[in-house]
């Protein structure tokens, strides 16, 4: 069975970080994922996914990540139960962290805080420019000339793809 969850999306609000009975962190916290498509009104809606993270990952989390950090998210989704005060069942479904990147620096993240915009122009054409920087820093370059190969010759039947 495969239940892996990768997320990239933004902190609506700071992590909650609580400790159990016997010591462990644990945060909670709620990621605005953006969906890839437009409403018919042209908007953009986000999905806002309920995400939970344990011990020493989860103090790092509360320390580092703020209202509105871009971060990108590993894990599982669980669903769990419980009886509320009325006996009704009560149905939840969130993503387990395991593992969370910060996906852009302390400064470009309170520049957004304070402007609380979201994603701005500027950002996004930052984004790609460097990724176009990184790209063209890499055209032409042969990764086997360190071993005196000017052509790298493969023959396509050992081709995985």
């Amino acid at each position: 069975m495969i239940n892996n969850v990768v997320l990239v999306g933004r902190l609506t609000k700071d992590p909650d970080l609580k400790y159990t009975g016997n010591g462990q962190a644990v945060a909670t916290f709620t990621l605005a994922v953006n969906r890839n498509f437009t409403n018919q009104s042209g908007e953009r809606e986000a999905d806002f996914i309920n995400c939970v993270i344990w011990r020493k990952p989860a103090e790092t989390l509360a320390n580092y990540a703020r209202k509105g950090t871009l971060l990108g998210v590993t894990g599982r989704i669980q669903t769990r139960n419980y009886e509320n005060q009325q006996g009704q069942r009560v149905y939840v479904t969130e993503v387990v962290a395991e593992n969370f990147q910060l996906l852009e620096s302390k400064n470009s993240n309170s520049s957004q805080n304070t402007r609380d915009t979201g994603v701005s122009n500027n950002q996004t054409n930052n984004y790609t420019r460097n990724n176009q920087n990184a790209s063209q820093t890499n055209l032409g370059v042969n990764p086997m000339n360190d071993f005196g190969a000017t052509t790298i010759d493969i023959n396509d039947d050992d081709l995985p793809f």
